[in-house]
């Protein structure tokens, strides 16, 4: 990561941190129990990486546009526009590898935009105004958010968690 100079940087520090770490949580659940889920209405281990994928490929996608708009389409659409390779990667192998290249491709694409048309305003979901910056701190908080959850799944396997096991220096 490149050093600290900009709001912009700190940002994809932020996310990169949290990406790596959902990452190490869905490599910590066995490939076996891909398709788990801890009752009828929630989602598997899979569905939880192609969800994570899908809004950080839309998010992406959207936030670097000079015309950002969360609303161009419905939502269901707009997550198809930019998530196929998402959708198309069933495998755990195919979806980790792709949260790797998805990071990396954001990352550049968020430095090729740059910090100051991260800061421009646009409208969110809600109809309110906030910057481009604040919308990825959303995203970033969403992937921490599922990442919880993944540690969650891997203790109803009875599987401890990665982050547990870093802090445990394993």
């Amino acid at each position: 990561m490149a050093k600290m100079n900009s709001l912009l940087e700190e940002a994809l520090e932020a996310w990169e941190s949290a990406r790596l770490g959902f990452l190490d949580e869905v490599k910590n659940i066995p490939a076996r129990h891909f398709d788990f889920r801890p009752h009828k209405g929630a989602r598997s281990v899979r569905e939880l990486t192609v969800h994570v994928l899908e809004v950080a490929m839309m998010m992406t996608g959207e936030l670097v546009r000079p015309d950002t708009n969360f609303r161009r389409m419905p939502w269901p659409e707009l997550l198809w526009h930019y998530a196929k390779p998402a959708y198309d990667s069933r495998t755990r192998p195919a979806l980790l590898k792709l949260l790797r290249s998805q990071l990396k491709e954001g990352t550049k694409a968020f430095r090729d935009a740059g910090e100051l048309h991260m800061l421009q305003q646009i409208e969110r979901f809600d109809r309110q105004k906030g910057t481009r910056l604040a919308w990825l701190h959303h995203g970033i908080a969403q992937e921490e958010y599922h990442r919880g959850q993944l540690t969650v799944y891997a203790r109803l396997l009875d599987l401890e968690p990665a982050l547990t096991r870093r802090i445990k220096g394993g």
